[in-house]
């Protein structure tokens, strides 16, 4: 079993379970939608161990960047110079996750307890500003228009390269353009006329493109074992 498929099958589930406690403990991401006392006040009450949390969902991002990377070697037959840039493109997507979540681990630590700790309401909305102006900076910007922008045309490269490849069926290919292209919309959801409220079919979407990317990772691990 090659690393390519491992990483392929393992890291989709990774991320999904850390998804999933930082749900359960942290109301992510609906909490992104609520005041920004409620979104520091609610993390400071996390304590260390949601930064723990925090940190190793950004190193889910982080390992994904060598999985475009090992993906190059596991696909023949597939166009050299596609396989070449989707491995560009898959890296830069795993990349600029990660820069987007790293805040969760450094920086809104920093600003939640500086925001408990304030005595004068002008403190308390200087912090509320700094971690509104990163949101959108960190968060907003990078890790999800640059993110999931990435991340979509990394899969629709990917699906075509799987669909010219002798290694895995087809239909693997073709399926992976789903979410791919459901990526690539959910990127516009603060872009242009939508940047102060979000775009709500984008935001809609980006939730079910990535279970389905995530089970077409896991398809694609699968199927280059088999």
């Amino acid at each position: 079993m090659s690393v390519a498929a491992v990483s392929l099958i393992a890291l989709p589930i990774a991320y999904n379970a850390i998804f999933a406690v930082l749900a359960a403990r942290f109301d992510y991401p609906d909490i992104l939608r609520r005041p920004t006392d409620e979104v520091l006040e609610r993390f400071i009450a996390g304590g260390a161990a949601l930064i723990r949390w925090w940190e190793a969902f950004m190193l889910t991002a982080l390992a994904f960047t060598v999985v475009p990377v090992l993906l190059v070697g596991q696909l023949p037959g597939a166009d050299g110079d596609l396989l070449r840039v989707s491995a560009i493109v898959g890296a830069f997507a795993g990349l600029v996750q990660a820069l987007g979540l790293l805040r969760w681990g450094f920086v809104v630590p920093h600003l939640a307890r500086a925001h408990a700790q304030a005595s004068t309401d002008a403190e308390r909305v200087a912090q509320r500003a700094i971690f509104e102006a990163l949101h959108r900076y960190l968060g907003v910007g990078v890790g999800e228009h640059l993110g999931y922008g990435l991340t979509g045309l990394w899969t629709v490269l990917a699906s075509a390269a799987v669909i010219q490849s002798s290694a895995v069926p087809a239909a693997i290919g073709w399926l992976g353009l789903v979410p791919g292209v459901a990526l690539l919309v959910g990127a516009r959801e603060f872009v242009g006329a939508h940047e102060q409220h979000g775009w709500r079919p984008a935001e809609a979407i980006v939730p079910i493109a990535y279970v389905g990317w995530s089970l077409w990772l896991v398809a694609l691990g699968i199927a280059l074992v088999v």
